[in-house]
This record gives C-alpha cells, structure tokens and sequence, in this order.
C-alpha cells in the first residue's frame, strides 16, 4: 500500500484556488454583457488624471451601449475616444460606448477608455480599486480595476513591477 503526501496535495489544491480565484476576479457579468481584465496604468504620485482600460463583450442579440462609470478614487470619470483632426489626434469625452451584439469594445491606451480625472490618491503599482460601469440595458457592473506599472503584453498577463 502507498502513503499519500497529504501537504504535496493541499499544496497542489491551494495553487488550483489561488490561480482560479485570481482569474476569476478579473471577470464580472451583468445580463448579456461580460467585463474581463479591467486594468489602469500605475502613474507618478503627481498626476492628476489616469485611465481605465477592459474589454467588454456582448453576448446578448442587441446592442448595450456603457453610458456612464464613476469611482471614489476620481472626483470626475468620464468615457472618451480619440478623433483625429488635420492629422491631429485629439482625446474627447464621448457619449456612450456600443457594444454590438457577438462582439467586444476594447478600452485601451490610444482608443476608447475610461477618464479619471481629479485623482483622490495616486493610482500605484498593485493597488485594487471600485469601478462601477452603467449600461442601458445591463444595468451597473461594479468591477475592481488592477493597477500595473506595464500594459499588459500579447499574452494578457498583469505585471505589478
């Protein structure tokens, strides 16, 4: 008969929750909308302003637009795209995101995001913060934004340093 490592085991489960739990923190769902790896970008303890970034998917039959977002760590939070004028690339507060049905928006550096303006605390490194997104039809999705010092790399992982 053969012993059992039982701490080899609880090792190996321990990892399997950590992991799966960490994953899973980075996804929210409301109705047919699906939110997944909200981040911002850890800034200088100076700046005013920083931004939100995700992707966000619509698993419904019809458009849901993501009209509004706040959060306590910003005094004004605004969604905003970028136009480009006379060879001139201007950021701009925008109305509402769409987001058609069977496809995703991607929030992120250079596109759509998430404006935070008037910082209550400096966005650092490996902070967690509250972010609420208000859909038309989905209503509000409350999401925690993790805050990295690097955008995340083609393989979607978070580096904190």
């Amino acid at each position: 008969m053969r012993c059992i490592d039982v701490s080899r085991i609880g090792c190996a489960l321990l990892a399997l929750v950590v992991v799966t739990s960490s994953a899973m923190a980075h996804e929210y769902t409301a109705g047919s909308i699906h939110v997944t790896h909200p981040w911002s970008l850890a800034l200088p303890d100076v700046a005013r302003n920083g931004a939100a970034y995700m992707e966000i998917s619509n698993r419904g039959e019809s458009v849901d637009r993501l009209t509004a977002a706040s959060s306590p760590i910003a005094k004004q939070v605004s969604l905003h795209g970028h136009t480009t004028s006379d060879g001139v690339v201007r950021m701009r507060p925008i109305e509402a995101i769409d987001v058609e049905p069977g496809t995703s928006s991607v929030l992120a550096p250079g596109g759509l995001h998430i404006m935070l303006m008037k910082l209550t605390e400096p966005l650092t490194a490996g902070q967690h913060f509250p972010l609420t997104l208000a859909f038309e039809k989905a209503g509000t999705i409350e999401v925690e934004i993790v805050v990295i010092k690097h955008p995340p790399g083609d393989h979607g992982g978070y580096r904190t340093n």
